[in-house]
C-alpha cells in the first residue's frame, strides 16, 4: 500500500515534467526553426499555425487534467458506516479505493498519473485527457521529427527510418557527432510516440465500454448490467453540449452528474 500511494505522488509529476519539458521543446526549438522559413506569409507562417494547434491541444490535455481533479468523484461515506447505513449505497456501481480511501460512485478505476479515482463526475473529463494527451503527443513527435530531418539531414521516407533512429544516434552520440540536444529530442520522440499510442489505446477502450454501459470495475468484476441503447449511454457522459465540451475544457456539459453537482 506504501507503494501504491508512492506512485500516486510519482506519477502526477513526472506527468507535469514531460508537459513541460514538451513545452519547452516546442517553444525554444520547433517553432524557432519554423520561423527561418523566408517564403511564409506572416499570417499563414508554419510558426503561427504549429503554434496555434499545440496550445489548442495543449489547454484541452492540461485542462481536462485539472477537472478531472478537480471534479473528483463523490465521497459515499454512509457506505462506510453501520449496517443500518450501508443500503442507501447503489451496491453495483460503488466500489472501495484504498488509495484515496473513500467510496465511489460508477467507479471505473484509479489513475495514478491525475492521483484520483475516475467515476462518474469525472469520466468524460479523464476520456477527454487521454484523447488529447495523445494527441499532443503525437502532434509533437510529428514536429520533432521534422527537426530532426532538418538538422541532422536525415530522410524518413523510408518506413524503418524511425525505428533505426535511435540505435544509429546513440553510436553517432558517442562519437562526437549528434550533440546532447538532438539527442534529447530524438529520446523524447519516442517517448511521445509511446504516451500517445498507450493514450489512445486508453481512450478507445474507455469509449467501447461508455457504449456498452459499463466500467472497467464492473468488467473486472463480471457485474452484469442492464442493456440501454447506446446513445443514452454516450449522452449520460458526455451530455447534452458534447461538442462545446469536446472544443473547451469545461465541467458542467448537461450530464446527470452535473446537475447533481449544481444542486
Amino acid at each position: 500500500m506504501l507503494a501504491l500511494r508512492l506512485l500516486n505522488v510519482v506519477a502526477p509529476a513526472y506527468f507535469l515534467c514531460i508537459s513541460l519539458v514538451t513545452f519547452v521543446l516546442q517553444l525554444f526549438l520547433f517553432l524557432p526553426s519554423m520561423r527561418e522559413d523566408p517564403t511564409a506569409t506572416p499570417l499563414l507562417s508554419p510558426a503561427l499555425l504549429h503554434g496555434a494547434l499545440f496550445l489548442f491541444l495543449s489547454a484541452n490535455a492540461l485542462g481536462n487534467y485539472v477537472l478531472v481533479i478537480q471534479n473528483s468523484p463523490d465521497d459515499l461515506g454512509a457506505c462506510q458506516g453501520t449496517s443500518s447505513q450501508r443500503p442507501q449505497c447503489p451496491p453495483p456501481s460503488t466500489h472501495f479505493c484504498r488509495v484515496c480511501s473513500r467510496v465511489t460512485l460508477r467507479y471505473d478505476h484509479h489513475c495514478f498519473f491525475t492521483g484520483n479515482c475516475i467515476g462518474s463526475r469525472n469520466m468524460r473529463n479523464f476520456i477527454l485527457f487521454c484523447l488529447y494527451t495523445s494527441l499532443a503527443c503525437l502532434y509533437s513527435m510529428v514536429a520533432g521529427v521534422a527537426y530532426i530531418s532538418a538538422v541532422l539531414s536525415i530522410s524518413f521516407a523510408h518506413p524503418l527510418a524511425f525505428l533505426t533512429l535511435l540505435p544509429t544516434s546513440i553510436s553517432q552520440f558517442f562519437s562526437g557527432a549528434v550533440l546532447g540536444s538532438d539527442m534529447f529530442v530524438i529520446l523524447m520522440l519516442y517517448l511521445w510516440f509511446a504516451v500517445g499510442l498507450a493514450c489512445a489505446g486508453f481512450c478507445c477502450h474507455q469509449l467501447l465500454l461508455i457504449l456498452r454501459g459499463q466500467t472497467r470495475y464492473q468488467v473486472r468484476k463480471g457485474v452484469a448490467v442492464r442493456a440501454r441503447p447506446w446513445r443514452k449511454n454516450l449522452q449520460e457522459v458526455f451530455g447534452k453540449r458534447w461538442l462545446l465540451g469536446l472544443l473547451v475544457p469545461m465541467f458542467n456539459v448537461g450530464t446527470e452528474s452535473s446537475k447533481q453537482q449544481d444542486k
